[in-house]
């Protein structure tokens, strides 16, 4: 896969307190494109970060609904995919100060 289309896949990491705890079972948690499959998902994590994918858990975050005084609306909705990682491997850039 190319880098450019593996990009276009994979829109960013997400960084919270109970995903870097995850990371210690070899978990990772990204936000992806709303159309990506689960093989496409891990040839563009294989590609970008140089490791092997073990497998891939995918979830589709549904709208909620926020209200700012009279006006409501709702959140977006987007999809989130937690990659395990083969044995041995790590993704030092998403890893910070463990």
């Amino acid at each position: 896969m190319e880098l450019q289309k593996a990009y276009d896949i994979i829109t960013g990491p997400i960084l919270t307190e109970k995903t870097y705890s995850l990371m210690q079972e070899r978990k990772y948690t990204f936000e992806v494109a709303k159309n990506a499959t689960k093989p496409e998902i891990k040839e563009a994590i294989e590609t970008i970060f140089k490791v092997k994918v073990k497998k891939v858990y995918v979830m589709n975050m549904k709208p909620k609904p926020k209200r700012m005084g009279r006006s409501e609306g709702y959140t977006r909705g987007w999809k989130k995919a937690i990659v395990k990682l083969g044995e041995g491997y790590v993704i030092r850039e998403l890893q910070g100060s463990l």
